[in-house]
C-alpha cells in the first residue's frame, strides 16, 4: 500500500465554509498575491488569508499555515 502524497495529508476533511463576502475578499487578495513582485508583501498577503481561514476551520482541522493558503492560491488560479 502506498503513502498518501503529501498534498492529500493538507487537505481539510471537508472544503471550509465561506461567507460570500470573505470568499470576495479571498480572490481579490489572491489577485494581488499574484500581482506582487514582493516576496514579503506576498506573505503579508497569504498570512491575512490565513489569518481570516482560521477562524472558519472545525476545532479538530490542523490550522492553516502559510504554504497552505499559497497552495489554494495557485489551485483556484489554476482552475479559472
Amino acid at each position: 500500500m502506498r503513502a498518501p502524497s503529501a498534498h492529500i495529508q493538507h487537505m481539510p476533511s471537508k472544503p471550509i465554509e465561506l461567507p460570500p463576502a470573505v470568499a470576495r475578499r479571498f480572490v481579490e487578495d489572491m489577485r494581488a498575491f499574484f500581482e506582487e513582485a514582493s516576496p514579503i508583501k506576498r506573505d503579508e498577503i497569504a498570512g491575512r488569508q490565513m489569518s481570516v481561514l482560521r477562524q472558519y476551520q472545525g476545532p479538530r482541522e490542523k490550522p492553516v499555515r502559510i504554504p497552505d493558503v499559497k497552495e489554494t492560491f495557485l489551485q483556484v488560479r489554476d482552475e479559472q
